[in-house]
This record gives C-alpha cells, structure tokens and sequence, in this order.
C-alpha cells in the first residue's frame, strides 16, 4: 500500500513545491519510489493552473532537483487518501486542521521544521521568499532540506510498520 504524503503552502509555487521536490529526491535515493508518493498543494488557489515559481525552479535545478510542477489548491476531500499533510507554516498548520473533517485528519497535518531536530522549536516556519529577493528561496530550500532526512524516516518507519 503506498503511503502518501501532501506538502502544503499558500500559494503551492514556493514553498510546498520545493519541499515536494527535495522529498521525491530523498524517496527515490532511498529506493522507496514504489511504497511512497509526494505532491503539493495551496491553501489558497490563486495561482492554480501555474507552474512553480521561477526563482523556485532556478534554486532547485542549482541544487540538482528536478520538479515537474502546476500548483492546485488543497481540497478537503483529500483527507481520506493522504498519510501525512506537511504544512510549512504555522498558518497553514492551523487552516489544514481546520478543514480537516475528522480528528484522526487533524492529526494527519504536521510542520515541516517539526522533523528538523536542529530547528528551533519556538519558529518552525519556513519563511515564505515569494516577496523577497532570490536568497530567500535559497534559504528555503536549506531549511527544506535540513528537515527532509528526518521526514524521510519518519515516513520510512510508517511504511515498515504495514509491512510488518
């Protein structure tokens, strides 16, 4: 049973595509592209139909990453098929667990910087860059990737764990 994974940002051409993009790389060198699928989404869906974000695309393909990407808004519905929905920011966090339907979907939804065991547990935002200059995606993509090995296990141990 694959085990399914949804990064969540405002806008989805920032932020949650980036996090997508670093975390298919980290599956695939795992070997786990068969037991684990990622996408991402918006909380808001003014940009649904665009693809990511050129600074985004410029960070990433600098950084080895590849992202075929059209930003979507996260829908409701969505609950019942996900395993893990990663916010990147406290907000997000809070309209996810909102919309979630259920408790048991509440808790479903997690920070992304969560995973990150040198963050600091006060600020687990990942800042959003979309306003600023491009060293702001580029400091993204550091936090992205700080807190991916440790999603990567996280996710990892949920998959052995049905496999058991």
């Amino acid at each position: 049973m694959t085990y399914r994974v949804c990064f969540v940002c405002t806008g989805n051409i920032c932020r949650s595509p980036m996090a997508e993009a670093v975390f298919h790389a980290r599956v695939a060198e795992a070997g786990l592209d068969d037991l684990v699928e990622a996408d991402s989404a918006g909380t808001g869906g003014w940009h649904e139909g665009e693809g990511a974000d050129p600074r985004t695309l410029a960070v990433l393909a600098e950084n080895g990453y590849d992202l075929d990407h059209t930003a979507r808004q996260f829908q409701q519905s969505w609950f019942s098929r996900l395993d893990l929905v990663v916010a990147l920011d406290a907000g997000h966090l809070r309209a996810l667990r909102r919309l979630a339907p259920t408790e048991r979907d509440a808790a479903k939804v997690r920070l992304l910087r969560s995973y990150d065991p040198a963050a600091d547990s006060g600020d687990l935002d990942v800042p959003d860059p979309y306003y600023g200059g491009r060293d702001g995606f580029g400091e993204c993509l550091e936090m992205v990737e700080a807190a991916s090995t440790a999603l990567l296990a996280a996710v990892r141990e949920q998959v052995e764990g049905r496999a058991a």
